[in-house]
């Protein structure tokens, strides 16, 4: 109850046109001020009256400096009692009159100013009524004065030229203020069609970026495929000619010394060859067929292809499944570089330390894979003890070219969060700065055959920054 009172009492911010037509107002008036002044002092008369006649001036004065400093701080002095300045300057201006001239007063015009400044301040009731305050003033004049001075031309000539003036400046007033309502909305509707076309521009701008990235991405891949290609053949042909050899000198009679190093020479060919089988397997055109496969050979690959990574050094042991978990309907390749992409950046923020020192250093640069079963489809959390995500970086984790690394191209987060989404799942992360980061991917078993492809925004894709609660 309070607060609607607090509400009720608190003054109101003057509109736009209020302040212009209050400026207007002031100047009128130093106008009528100065225009008296001189009539009164400059044209000669009793002193008496002159005296009263400065007197009223005067008064005047205080209530236009008050009306000016009101004006110069952005306020309206009375602005919410019109009829009361109505009153005032009825009385004011027919205390002018009776001291100087009675009926042809020059004064008697500032009842016309006053109409003027009454019809663009205020609403036509506030005009007309001001304008009948002003007429009883005149007719009071009238009925004070010596009736050898009531002259009945001139009264009912002012009488008519006040109604005159009142219709006049009224309609005038209320031209300007419909064409200056009109001026407002269309440049309404022009600030709403230019940020319309702002916020069209940005999206345009953003596809296009996705765009360049999924092209620049893909040719990466297509480069990335023909070296691994070029690579495995060029080492496969001398890897198969030291093999034969080797089995060849295997085969020969020789000293149990000489077989047990043959052994080791043939144990780590086949290593190689597995590796470069590996490296054929993930370099391979992918396909986008959408078939059953298993999360946990889907995680296998990608943690065996993460092991080459100069940081990988076995640190991160491979999740345990839930039980009864069913295969997933997915693209087997997309899958695999989503968490490849994952674990690469979980690697990335970690600090280099060997293996030996995980064990004893309260956990400090270790990489954690957990899965855990949920309502209509499964999650797997990749979770870094590194030095976590900066929140000005939050909100621009997964735009395409944005990264922090020296040596990144932005793509990796931004490919992850556009194969997850295309397989009707979601991305989110957590960070605490200084304590590590967990990325979260939720995929539906069914592989969003019935979702829809959504926007590119953050929110849409349900990114998150934990300030550390």
């Amino acid at each position: 109850m309070s607060s609607i009172l607090l509400r009720r009492r608190a003054p109101a911010v003057p509109s736009p046109w209020e302040l212009a037509a209050e400026t207007i107002a002031v100047k009128i008036r130093w106008f009528g001020l100065l225009v008296g002044y001189i009539l009164v002092n400059l044209h000669p008369q009793d002193l008496g009256r002159q005296a009263v006649l400065n007197a009223l001036l005067t008064l005047g004065l205080a209530y236009t400096l008050l009306d000016t400093y009101f004006s110069v701080r952005g306020q309206v002095f009375f602005g919410r009692s019109p009829l009361a300045v109505s009153v005032m300057e009825a009385l004011f201006i027919g205390l002018l009159c009776y001291f100087d001239a009675g009926l042809n007063s020059p004064f008697r015009y500032y009842y016309f100013l006053s109409l003027i400044c009454c019809a663009i301040r205020h609403s036509s009731h506030v005009t007309y009524a001001t304008c009948a305050l002003h007429c009883l003033s005149y007719g009071l004049l009238y009925l004070a004065l010596p009736p050898e001075d009531r002259l009945l031309v001139p009264f009912m000539l002012t009488l008519v030229i006040l109604g005159w003036v009142t219709w006049a400046s009224n309609a005038m007033a209320l031209l300007l203020k419909r064409v200056g309502e009109y001026l407002q909305q269309l440049n309404r509707a022009l600030e709403k069609n230019k940020a319309e076309l702002e916020a069209r521009i940005a999206e345009r701008t953003r596809e296009l970026q996705e765009a360049q990235a999924h092209v620049l991405h893909q040719e990466k891949m297509a480069a990335f495929g023909l070296l691994a290609a070029g690579i495995a053949h060029e080492v496969g042909n001398p890897l198969t000619s030291i093999s034969s050899m080797v089995q060849m000198l295997q085969h020969r009679e020789s000293d149990p010394y000489t077989l047990n190093k043959l052994a080791l020479v043939s144990g780590q060919l086949q290593r190689i060859r597995g590796t470069l089988r590996e490296l054929i397997e993930f370099s391979r055109p992918a396909s986008s067929e959408r078939t059953r496969v298993a999360l946990g050979e889907i995680l296998d690959e990608a943690l065996n292809i993460a092991k080459y990574y100069k940081r990988m050094r076995g640190r991160i042991p491979t999740p345990a499944l839930p039980p009864d978990l069913p295969p997933l309907f997915a693209v087997r390749d997309q899958l695999v570089q989503v968490f490849l992409n994952l674990v690469l950046n979980a690697l990335d923020a970690t600090d280099s330390l060997p293996f030996s020192a995980l064990k004893s250093g309260g956990g400090k640069g270790e990489v954690e894979l957990q899965v855990t079963r949920r309502d209509g489809g499964v999650e797997v959390s990749v979770r870094d003890s590194g030095h976590g995500i900066a929140p000005e970086h939050a909100a621009r984790l997964f735009q395409p070219y944005f990264t922090t690394k020296k040596h990144g191209t932005g793509l990796g987060l931004f490919v992850t969060r556009q194969l997850v989404a295309d397989h009707g799942g979601t991305v989110t992360f957590e960070s605490r700065l200084g304590e590590g980061t967990t990325f979260r991917v939720f995929l539906p078993l069914d592989g969003g055959a019935r979702a829809t492809r959504v926007g590119s925004t953050s929110d849409e894709y349900a990114v998150a920054y934990a300030s550390g609660s």
